[in-house]
């Protein structure tokens, strides 16, 4: 069997899997979120927290919520790091520095989960567990709760009431991450992965010195940096490391878990505004850009000329041969079209154009599938585009799902769009004038330009995975891709929350002969080109300068 046949049919396994757990777990946490009844030990934290969960709020008090959660979440993060060297269960490592513990707290706590240092050198059990895993837990629960609170401004009419922020972020962490989690962990301790708290012990003899190792819950967390779109490695090698992704089953798996909860939550979606056949459309853009580019990915990486190249059967570079170009190929996709940023091979190394299609699949906003709930906001955030470019051809009111998109709504999601763009491209922008930052590049020309425009790309889309090569463990990459990542999180949000309050605020439209049906495969097409036109092509003439020059050259 040829390393391509074998990747297709890796694919295929990924895709049924997919589709066996799409229903059940889009209907289960559908459940979850509209269930009025709380379980035990949720009460116990509503108690603890002093939040009353059957109270329902507006959109100001529902962001307020997640603003000063995620701020208390950054302090107590940043806290943990600097008091490190006093903590016990630190294996000799001292506290970290002031400039990358606010780059590593804003990093976890945005989701984005960026890492600038040596994670088996730096961060000792405390802070992994206690901190960082911890994190990747709320922080995927966050996203959850403000995709969720949009979707309630569509299905609810005359309120602006979204639902408590509180409630949706302890029943997102307790009924459906942690129980996840728990069996994603069992699956990969089965395929190989550790899970101890053991200390640095030498394993063996390598080019004339020993080579230390450290062990640490590497499973638990590695099950819920993937099921959340978390990205960060308990090692520096990340999930191309053994003790995290052991072989071709661990990596299949991880990237199932990747993609499991953004697709489902399309039929999540359409379960709660009443129209599963609207989930469907959403899911079919998804799929489309998904597959396309998966498929896009594997030709680049398979076709590339050259002796070595076709003595290796591919462009082999940076990656595992226990994964080899297919296995490579569609991880590296999973993980940039959704927010998780963990790698099993080095993006630097693909084809010019292969580490074109992984910034590129940044730059579409992560929504194919996307992030733990910021892929289903930011692709309903491009279907309220794509009716209003609609409702510009043929002369008509947009609408969608049932509520008019007026002046206010399509304000709020253009705003939405800018963000990201404004900070990838200034910041990138201003990385490039300077002279410092520039030192950090490994590399000089298009693929030097491509690491600073990649780390921004990825900070401010809270991806967190790197181009590798780049330097970003200094003051400047640490501070500015800190400011980069928290404002390309939260700012998004307030437009996603303002709009879904004024969405809840409307009356419901009734479908007349001349309202655009959203549920068909013509809309799904709309999407599609209305996602590549508008968000793709603001990023061309960047991408122009560094992969596609560096593509073209090759």
């Amino acid at each position: 069997m040829s390393p391509f046949t074998a990747g297709v049919i890796q694919l295929l396994a990924l895709i049924a899997a997919l589709a066996l757990a799409y229903r059940p777990l889009g209907d289960y946490m559908a459940r979850v979120y509209s269930s009025e009844k709380h379980y035990k030990p949720e009460n116990w934290i509503y108690k603890a927290i002093g939040a009353n969960p059957a109270a329902e709020m507006r959109w100001p008090a529902y962001l307020r919520g997640v603003l000063a959660f995620s701020a208390v979440s950054v302090l107590f993060l940043y806290l943990m790091q600097r008091i490190q060297g006093s903590l016990p269960g630190s294996p000799g490592f001292s506290s970290i520095d002031p400039d990358q513990a606010f780059n590593t707290a804003a990093s976890f706590v945005a989701n984005t989960n960026w890492q600038s240092y040596y994670g088996e050198q730096a961060m000792g059990h405390v802070v992994q567990t206690g901190g960082l895993a911890v994190q990747n837990f709320l922080s995927a629960a966050v996203g959850m709760a403000v995709a969720v609170a949009l979707v309630r401004g569509f299905a609810r009419s005359r309120t602006g009431e979204l639902g408590n922020f509180w409630a949706d972020l302890v029943r997102g962490t307790v009924r459906i991450l942690v129980p996840i989690s728990v069996i994603g962990a069992i699956v990969l301790v089965a395929c190989g992965a550790i899970q101890n708290f053991s200390g640095i012990h030498q394993v063996g003899q390598f080019m004339g010195g020993a080579q230390e190792w450290n062990g640490g819950a590497v499973a638990s967390q590695e099950a819920i940096k993937e099921l959340g779109t978390n990205g960060g490695g308990y090692f520096n090698a990340n999930s191309a490391h053994p003790f995290e992704n052991p072989n071709p089953l661990s990596n299949l798996f991880e990237i199932f878990l990747i993609l499991l909860i953004p697709f489902a939550l399309t039929r999540t979606f359409g379960r709660m505004v009443g129209s599963l056949k609207q989930g469907y459309a959403i899911l079919g853009a998804m799929a489309v850009i998904w597959i396309g580019f998966t498929a896009l990915m594997m030709w680049t990486e398979f076709a590339h000329r050259g002796p070595a190249f076709e003595i290796a059967g591919g462009a082999m570079e940076g990656k595992e041969t226990r994964f080899g170009i297919a296995g490579s190929s569609i991880f590296a996709v999973a993980t940039t079209l959704t927010s998780t940023g963990a790698v099993n091979s080095f993006h630097s190394s693909y084809t010019g154009f292969g580490g074109g299609i992984t910034m590129l699949g940044m730059q579409l906003g992560e929504i194919a599938p996307g992030g733990v709930g910021s892929g289903l906001y930011g692709m309903l955030i491009m279907a309220i585009i794509a009716v209003f470019i609609a409702g510009l051809m043929v002369g008509r009111t947009p609408e969608y799902v049932g509520k008019k998109i007026g002046t206010r709504q399509i304000k709020l999601a253009a705003c939405y769009i800018l963000v990201t763009p404004a900070l990838v491209l200034g910041f990138t922008a201003v990385a490039m004038a300077l002279p410092t930052p520039g030192d950090s590049m490994t590399n000089s020309g298009a693929h030097g330009f491509s690491e600073i425009l990649y780390a921004y790309t990825s900070g401010a889309n809270n991806n967190g995975s790197a181009f590798a090569g780049l330097n970003a463990d200094t003051q400047w990459f640490n501070t500015t891709i800190g400011i980069t990542m928290l404002l390309g999180r939260f700012l998004p949000m307030v437009f996603v929350l303002a709009l879904a309050g004024s969405l809840a605020e409307q009356k419901p439209v009734p479908e007349t002969a001349g309202t655009l049906r959203t549920d068909k495969p013509l809309y799904t097409g709309l999407l599609v080109g209305t996602i590549l036109i508008v968000t793709g092509l603001t990023y061309f003439p960047a991408l122009a300068l560094g992969p596609l020059a560096e593509g073209l050259a090759s």
